[in-house]
């Protein structure tokens, strides 16, 4: 890396705008999602991780780069800040949509006795949640300049809804 990128990249985010760096938002934040998803499945290998996966906290995209240490925080907060209120909602909604379904898995896994569909629920949750991660890593990748709503899989929104409404 140049002396100059080294400079840009050290500087406020005003001062990096100001050079033409251009803010851009972070999938680090999708990283806390990743980690349920990597809970979940393991649950179904060694229970003792569902105290862990019960632990985990869901937080906003914003609180997530507020509180980060990472270079890229300020830039990925420019970024988030500069989205119109309907790309915030729409990914917000996606968000939102992530804990929900980390959250009942978390209480079909903790029921006891163990449901004798603990394996298919795993496996609908894990391919759900990954669906959506996916789906929020692209609307990140592209830097929100995709309508993520347009996203929409009725078929994995119908595997939710029946995971839900056991």
């Amino acid at each position: 890396m140049s002396v100059i990128a080294t400079d840009m990249l050290a500087g406020t985010a005003a001062e990096r705008l100001d050079a033409g760096v251009h803010p851009r938002l972070s999938t680090d934040f999708l990283n806390r999602y990743s980690e349920a998803l990597m809970l979940i499945e393991m649950v179904a290998m060694d229970e003792s991780i569902l105290v862990d996966l019960q632990a985990w906290q869901s937080v906003g995209y914003r609180e997530h780069f507020a509180t980060s240490s990472l270079r890229c925080a300020s830039s990925a907060l420019a970024a988030y800040n500069e989205l119109s209120p309907k790309r915030t909602r729409a990914f917000d909604e996606v968000c939102q949509s992530m804990t929900r379904l980390v959250r009942t898995v978390t209480a079909l896994l903790a029921e006891t006795p163990p449901s004798p569909e603990l394996p298919e629920i795993v496996e609908v949750a894990g391919e759900a949640l990954r669906r959506q991660i996916a789906r929020a890593t692209q609307f990140i990748n592209a830097n929100g300049t995709i309508d993520i709503s347009a996203f929409e899989d009725t078929a994995l929104q119908a595997q939710i809804d029946a995971l839900l409404a056991r």
